[in-house]
C-alpha cells in the first residue's frame, strides 16, 4: 500500500454534513480519485484518520464466531465506514483496506480475534455511557460533605463543566432548558403556602401578606433544598395543592396559600426537561462524544436534585442542591433567576419554583399613613363559632392621592414593629394578589402509598458437622 498513488476525495463526494464542511474549510484543491473534478480536497489517509477517531469513540467492532451460524450485529465493516461518512462504496473499500493495513494486530490475530477494520467484522454504535460524569460528581458530593464546604476550587469547576453553556441546549422539540417567565406566561402565576400554629401570627400575616406570606427576610429563612439558611429564596408552585402538600403541615396547625404574580421576565432553568435534552451533531466531531455523555448525565440530575430527602439527612444531603443553587444564582453567563422542579410530595406533572434572591422579593402594598389593619377569624353565632377570615383597613380621613401613592408598610415577620430591611434592595419580581389568600384548617392527613406484606417462615437448621461425621 506504500507504494499505492496518493489518492483524494472532495467534499461533493461526501454526504456527511461536518465532514464535507470541513473538508470545504481546510481541504486542498485537487483532482478527486472518485469524480476526476478539481476541488477541495482531503487525502483519503486524512479521511481515514477521521474515521478512525469516530469509530473509536462511537462504533464496537463485532465478528464472526465460527461456533455459532448467526450473524453479528450491526454492518459490515465496508458498509459502516461507507453509511457514517456518506461516501461511494469504491472510497469506503480503500478506506478499509487501508485501516486494516494499518492497524493490524499480530498478536490479536495469532489467537484468532480480528484486527481493527478486519474485512470479516462488524461494527455497532456504541451506547452512550455519563461514567466519568457520575465518577466526577460522586467526588465532588464527597469533597463537599466531607472536605472543603466552602471554598472548594474542584466543585467549581465540576459546576462550572456541567452548567457550561446551559442555556444553548435544546430538547427534542427545540425547547430551551431555560425559560423565560413573564406577566401573562402559564407558569407566571405562583402560589405560597406558609404554615403558622398560633393565631397571633397568622392574623398578622394576613394582616400584612406582601410581607409575612412572601419571601423571608435573610434573618428568618430557613435552610431549605434550594437555600442555605439566611439566603432568602421565594418557593411556589403552579398547583395550589402542591404548595400545601410541601410544607407538610401537621394536623391543627393553619396553613395559608396565597397567589403570586410575576411581574417581571425572569429566567428559569427548567430541570423537568434535563431528561429531555436532543444533541445534534456528527462522529467526526471530536466533542460530539462528550456532549452525548453530558446530556446523558443532565438527564440523570433532575432526579438527584429532587430525590426525598428524609428529615434526619436534610443538613447533609441538602448541601449538594444549595451548592448548586448558589452557583446558579452568581453564575453570570446564563442569568438564572431560579429553578422550576417536580414535586417531591405530589407526583404528577405539577412544578415547584425556587426563584433565587435576587428575584425573590415582591411588591409592598401602598396604604395611607395612619391605617389601621383588623384581622377577625370568625364570629360566635346563638348555636357555635364560625370561623370567617375578614381583614378590615381602617384608613384615615380624609385621603389624598398623593399621600396613598407615597406611603407604603414595612413590618418584621412576627410583631407589628417597623421593619427595617436587611435584604439588597431587588426590583420587585412578584405581586400578591390579595383576592386569592385561602386559610386551611389541617384536620388530617392523607398518604399514598405501595403497600407489601411481610412474609414470615420458620426453619430448622442443619447440622452439617454430623453429616460429615457420617
Amino acid at each position: 500500500m506504500e507504494d499505492e498513488v496518493q489518492k483524494f476525495i472532495c467534499f461533493n463526494c461526501v454526504g456527511e454534513s461536518y465532514l464535507k464542511a470541513e473538508i470545504k474549510r481546510f481541504g486542498k484543491r485537487a483532482q478527486c480519485t472518485y469524480c476526476k473534478k478539481k476541488s477541495k480536497s482531503f487525502s483519503l489517509e486524512d479521511i481515514a484518520d477521521k474515521i478512525d477517531q469516530a469509530f473509536n469513540a462511537h462504533y464496537l467492532q463485532e465478528f464472526e464466531d465460527d461456533d455459532f451460524d448467526s450473524i453479528p450485529d450491526g454492518d459490515p465493516v465496508i458498509d459502516a465506514i461507507e453509511l457514517a461518512a456518506d461516501i461511494p462504496n469504491e472510497a469506503a473499500i480503500d478506506i478499509q483496506a487501508m485501516l486494516e493495513y494499518e492497524k493490524y494486530d499480530k498478536d490479536t490475530a495469532e489467537i484468532g480475534y480480528p484486527s481493527p477494520y478486519d474485512c470479516d467484522s462488524y461494527y455497532t454504535r456504541k451506547d452512550v455511557t455519563d461514567d466519568f460524569w457520575q465518577m466526577e460528581w460522586s467526588d465532588f458530593e464527597k469533597i463537599l460533605k466531607e472536605e472543603a464546604r466552602y471554598f472548594s476550587q474542584e466543585g467549581i469547576k465540576v459546576l462550572t463543566s456541567v452548567f457550561k453553556d446551559i442555556g444553548a441546549l435544546e430538547t427534542a422539540d427545540n425547547s430551551p432548558l431555560i425559560k423565560m417567565i413573564f406577566p401573562g406566561h402559564e407558569l407566571s402565576s405562583l402560589y405560597r403556602a406558609r404554615v403558622f400554629q398560633s393565631q397571633e401570627k397568622l392574623k398578622n400575616a394576613l394582616a400584612y401578606p406582601d410581607i409575612n406570606l412572601g419571601s423571608p427576610p435573610p434573618p428568618f429563612a430557613i435552610a431549605g433544598r434550594m437555600n442555605a439558611r439566611g439566603i432568602s429564596v421565594f418557593y411556589g408552585s403552579n398547583d395550589p395543592e402542591v404548595a400545601l402538600a410541601e410544607v407538610r403541615p401537621p394536623v391543627g396547625s393553619r396553613v395559608v396559600i396565597a397567589k403570586f404574580e410575576v411581574i417581571r421576565p425572569l429566567q428559569l432553568l427548567d430541570l423537568t426537561a434535563l431528561d429531555k435534552i436532543s444533541i445534534k451533531g456528527s462522529i467526526f466531531d471530536e466533542q460530539y462524544a462528550k456532549r452525548l455523555e453530558r446530556a446523558m448525565f443532565l438527564g440523570t440530575l433532575s432526579s438527584r436534585m429532587t430525590k426525598p430527602v428524609m428529615p434526619d439527612d436534610e443538613a447533609i444531603d441538602y448541601l449538594i442542591t444549595q451548592a448548586i443553587a448558589d452557583f446558579l444564582a452568581s453564575e453570570t453567563d446564563n442569568h438564572i433567576d431560579g429553578i422550576i422542579f417536580p414535586s417531591v410530595q405530589v407526583p404528577g406533572d405539577s412544578v415547584n419554583v425556587v426563584l433565587f434572591h435576587k428575584a425573590s422579593s415582591a411588591e409592598k402594598i401602598t396604604l395611607p399613613p395612619g391605617t389601621e389593619i383588623d384581622v377577625s377569624s370568625g364570629n360566635l353565632d346563638e348555636v357555635r363559632w364560625e370561623i370567617k377570615y375578614t381583614v378590615t383597613e381602617c384608613l384615615p380621613y380624609p385621603i389624598t392621592d398623593q399621600a396613598e401613592k407615597k406611603s407604603t408598610y414595612e413590618f418584621d415577620l412576627f410583631g407589628n414593629q417597623p421593619y427595617s430591611p436587611f435584604r439588597e434592595q431587588h426590583r420587585p419580581a412578584l405581586k400578591i394578589d390579595l383576592n386569592s389568600i385561602i386559610v386551611h384548617c389541617v384536620k388530617g392527613v392523607k398518604f399514598f402509598t405501595d403497600t407489601y406484606s411481610v412474609e414470615r417462615k420458620r426453619i430448622i437448621k442443619t447440622d452439617f458437622s454430623k453429616i460429615n461425621d457420617d
